[in-house]
C-alpha cells in the first residue's frame, strides 16, 4: 500500500483520479491592443533603446539587412 503525505493524503476519492479534470475548454484570451507610442511605453524605450535603429528594432519594425538575434544563453 502506497503512504500518501500530500494535501490529498486523506482524499480516498482523489487516488484513482489522473489527468486534467473535465470542464470547460478554455482557449486563448486575446492580447489587448497596445499603443507604442504612450507615454508610459515611451519612458521604458527611454531606458532601453541606445539609438533609433534599436528602437524600432525592439518595436518591431525590422530592415531587411538586420542581424539576426540568437535566443539563448548570453555569453559574458
Amino acid at each position: 500500500m502506497l503512504n500518501y503525505t500530500g494535501p490529498h493524503a486523506l482524499c480516498h476519492a482523489c487516488k484513482g483520479k489522473k489527468g486534467k479534470s473535465l470542464g470547460k475548454p478554455r482557449g486563448k484570451k486575446p492580447k489587448p491592443e497596445v499603443d507604442i507610442l504612450s507615454p508610459a511605453a515611451m519612458l521604458n524605450l527611454y531606458y532601453i533603446a541606445h539609438n533609433v535603429a534599436d528602437c524600432l528594432h525592439m518595436r518591431g519594425f525590422h530592415w531587411p539587412g538586420a542581424p539576426k538575434t540568437k535566443k539563448g544563453k548570453n555569453k559574458t
